[in-house]
């Protein structure tokens, strides 16, 4: 007979942040520990506020289905001594399964009889098995944990509650001095214990004490409130994803409401205003039809509607107070001069080891500068990249970015305006933050794309320079992110830039200026990986297979754009029926090759037609070949080494490499390896796992 099984964790308020992968694990553990365990069951379905984490399973059978076991022993004439008796083997393995060495027979496995017993196991009962549900609950893990009281047990808050239910028993464990029982606990305010008698009456006993237990259905019912008010006022809200899945796990029982602020306010910058209610209230801005911004804001309450208009009045002061600390900052920031606001930037501190924020942005300048030569912009476009980069941070100092972390660059943007500095400048200043999360907005203009990459370079290198490299799920400083946005930045671009010869310049600066560094070659190797396994990363999810990825990056990085231009073309020639010939000629010379290092080919030392002509084909394909790759044209570069696929093949079909000549040898060798190499500079071929179909 078949029940339902209820798990509820209670805690103190979970951080709205750790709910969605919380319960996430929750649900896939369950699944897992079920089938471990098991024990067959139906549907899982996943609850979460935040007081509360758990799981509904339904249909949970009451006893495991019992086992009938083939257990296979040491083969025959192990088990069986030259007088045809049991020998210990044999004995020792029947004891072993439970069995006796009546119940053995023998199977026959590829031409050899071993020793068998089929055993029957009988399942438990699931009552006694659930009390080891408790494990789930401890192997949830969180970004971060706390201890509290005296207990051992780290968490991400502390456990205030528990039931666990099997139908209308209670499966009894315990952590630490919470023990399982049938009582949950209703909303904090408008709510009560709540004696449940059965698993199955669960969400609907939370809908009684003003607890709207899943996560979709109280997603829905703000979403379903905030479209009532648009329509009733005539607004158009800016419902923000992140913030309404962040504001369904404030609540437990949400109702919308809705303020007002004065409108002397929307004077401020909008990007001040919008941060304000989105990122320090958990409210909805509100823009008119015509997307101008309105002196309203919407909220939601973890409560009912009683006395609604006392909560809006109370947001409304508290916003009113926060919009007048930005219109002082606002107006603060606006006194003196950039200049004087960078001097600033000298008593900051970037990292230790690093020096001060003033000292990184003399490495983006000299690093912009470069850029700057290398991309051959002309004098007014160099000069503005350099303004760019040397007020590129000069808004940390302003009160406003002090208190809205997330203005900066933002801020500097209309600041330098205020200030009279040039537009490409201004915007520049907002672009070289650029991206600012993963897959976020590229820099769109030259001089923003220029700083952007030079700050990150500097980041990178510095920190990797002193051995700050990211392990894990540990990267402080958003290495892994930055390096994501320089690729992206590349490859947006099309710019004729090299990743190494970019690492190589931002290093050389670091030598130069004599900050502290571990040894060039250790340091130059653990930059050349990081970007590498950061590419790796990229070219996958643009759906290029590992093996192919691999193959490309064989030699660096080089220029981005191209190198994903030349995975995309393998990709394509794996599956070509047609390109089969030219992989295998290929991949047969790559390999050869690896048995010389010598290059120099002597064509007075070629015995047969088919060396002069293959060394002939060579000499003419390779100019059209690195002519097509310097281009950036890499299907025509693939297609010139198509070219020797004839003659390579014609070459192995009437000549012996490895002739007994050893200077014959040598020669040909040679040949082989000028060919390979520069099949190399495009990619291994002999690692990718042809897919043509024969």
């Amino acid at each position: 007979m078949s029940k339902t099984v209820l798990f509820e964790l209670g805690v103190e308020e979970l951080p709205a942040r750790f709910i969605d992968d919380a319960l996430n694990q929750l649900e896939s553990k369950t699944e897992a520990w079920f089938k471990d365990a098991r024990i067959p069951f139906g549907e899982i379905k996943g609850f979460a506020t935040p007081r509360r984490l758990a799981v509904q399973i339904t249909d949970v059978a009451d006893k495991q289905p019992d086992l009938e076991e083939e257990a296979k022993g040491p083969a025959k004439k192990i088990a069986l001594d030259d007088d045809g008796q049991w020998t210990k083997a044999a004995i020792g393995f029947s004891k072993g399964q439970g069995k006796d060495v009546e119940d053995i027979y023998f199977k026959e496995i590829k031409g050899t009889e071993y020793v068998h017993v089929t055993k029957f196991i009988e399942g438990e009962a699931t009552e006694k098995l659930l009390e080891e549900f408790r494990s789930v609950f401890l192997s949830l893990n969180f970004p971060k944990n706390m201890r509290w009281a005296d207990y051992e047990l780290r968490y991400a808050r502390p456990i205030r509650w528990m039931v666990a239910l099997y139908g209308n028993q209670v499966i009894p464990f315990q952590i630490e001095n919470v023990s399982t029982y049938r009582t949950t606990k209703g909303h904090r305010f408008l709510g009560s214990e709540i004696e449940l008698q059965n698993a199955d009456e669960y969400e609907d006993a939370l809908n009684k004490q003003s607890v709207i237990g899943s996560v979709n259905k109280r997603k829905q019912l703000i979403r379903e409130q905030l479209d009532t008010m648009q329509q009733d006022k005539g607004w158009k809200l800016i419902i923000d994803e992140d913030l309404l899945n962040e504001v369904t796990h404030l609540v437990e029982y949400p109702t919308a409401f809705s303020g007002a602020f004065n409108e002397e306010f929307l004077d401020l910058p909008e990007e001040a205003l919008v941060t304000s209610m989105k990122e320090h209230q958990r409210y909805f801005p509100v823009r008119s039809h015509e997307g101008e911004l309105l002196p309203f804001f919407v909220g939601v309450r973890n409560g009912n509607d009683h006395h609604i208009e006392n909560v809006a009045r109370g947001n409304e002061k508290v916003l009113k107070a926060r919009l007048k600390d930005a219109q002082f900052f606002y107006e603060e920031d606006q006194k003196g001069t950039i200049d004087e606001k960078l001097t600033k930037l000298e008593r900051m501190v970037y990292q230790e080891e690093l020096g001060t924020l003033a000292d990184k942005v003399n490495r983006i300048v000299a690093i912009s500068g470069k850029l700057s030569e290398w991309l051959e912009l002309d004098e007014k476009e160099q000069q503005l990249t350099k303004r760019a980069a040397e007020i590129c941070k000069f808004d940390l100092v302003t009160q406003m970015v002090d208190e809205f972390t997330e203005l900066q660059g933002v801020m500097g943007e209309k600041y330098a305006r205020l200030f009279g500095e040039e537009e490409a400048v201004a915007v520049a200043i907002n672009e070289h933050y650029m991206p600012r999360q993963a897959n976020g907005e590229l820099p769109q203009s030259t001089i923003g794309a220029i700083v952007s990459i030079a700050d990150k370079l500097d980041t990178i290198v510095g920190s990797i320079s002193i051995g700050i490299i990211p392990t894990g799920s540990q990267d402080p400083y958003g290495l892994r992110r930055q390096a994501l946005g320089i690729l992206q930045t590349l490859e947006e671009k099309g710019w004729d830039l090299s990743v190494e010869k970019l690492i190589e310049l931002v290093h050389h600066f670091y030598q130069e200026l004599d900050l502290p560094t571990r040894s060039k070659e250790e340091i130059s190797s653990d930059l050349q990986e990081f970007f590498r396994v950061r590419a790796a990363y990229l070219l996958r999810g643009d759906g290029i297979d590992p093996d192919v990825v691999e193959a490309v990056l064989v030699n660096g990085i080089g220029r981005y754009s191209t190198t994903k231009d030349k995975a995309q073309v393998l990709v394509a020639k794996r599956t070509d029926e047609t390109f089969k010939p030219v992989q295998e000629a290929l991949g047969r010379v790559m390999k050869l090759a690896e048995k010389t290092e010598d290059t120099n080919v002597d064509p007075n030392l070629f015995e047969n037609e088919t060396e002069s002509k293959l060394y002939e084909v060579y000499q003419t394909t390779v100019p059209a070949y690195r002519d097509a790759l310097e281009q950036d044209k890499p299907a025509e570069a693939l297609d010139a080494l198509s070219s020797l696929a004839s003659p390579i093949h014609e070459f192995f079909d009437h000549t012996m490499v490895m002739a007994e000549n050893e200077k014959v040898k040598q020669n040909r060798l040679s040949l082989l390896n000028v060919i390979s190499m520069n099949v190399r500079e495009f990619a291994d071929l002999t690692a990718i796992e042809w897919k043509q179909q024969f």
